[in-house]
């Protein structure tokens, strides 16, 4: 959904995350997430370096550096970030404006594609499938909702929302 967005919207740059997760064979460091240490995370979050991060049932933590977001705007770009529902409610607080749109995927089709991902045990999908459950209860919280049954449609859907919410801001 993020790639078509990005595909479909030029001035949209996706803001990097960074995470504690360890990188998998296909990742990129800088490109897919920042992949840091503990240590380096910890470091980050006591300087206020982070915009919003969670920690996820699993371990992992990940967060929104606020300096992806500077060298976005530096390059006249407008941020997408990928959070889960707990950052994408802290944005919304610290940045008036922030447009949020819940992705609510249907919760066996949500479990076949991470079981097709094939990168998680059986276990830590069963836990994102869980939370997933839970996080669909506070979608009302959000600008909007786009069911991703289809994904072609949804990234219509959103793209269509991004580029209204652009435009009236450009007014």
């Amino acid at each position: 959904m993020v790639k078509m967005l990005l595909d479909r919207v030029p001035p949209l740059r996706l803001a990097v995350s960074a995470t504690t997760r360890p990188r998998r064979p296909s990742e990129v460091d800088g490109v897919d997430y920042w992949f840091t240490s503990e240590e380096e995370f910890d470091r980050n979050l006591a300087e206020g370096e982070f915009l919003e991060y969670h920690r996820f049932p699993w371990g992992q933590r990940s967060g929104t550096l606020r300096s992806e977001l500077e060298r976005i705007a530096g390059d006249g770009g407008v941020a997408l970030l990928e959070l889960e529902l707990n950052g994408s409610l802290a944005v919304a607080r610290q940045m008036p404006g922030a447009v949020t749109i819940f992705v609510d995927a249907p919760l066996a089709e949500l479990e076949r594609r991470l079981r097709a991902r094939a990168t998680e045990s059986s276990g830590q999908i069963d836990e994102r499938i869980a939370l997933a459950a839970e996080q669909r209860k506070l979608a009302a919280l959000f600008d909007h909702v786009v069911e991703n049954d289809d994904r072609e449609r949804a990234a219509r859907e959103c793209t269509e929302i991004v580029v209204r919410e652009l435009e009236l801001a450009s007014r």
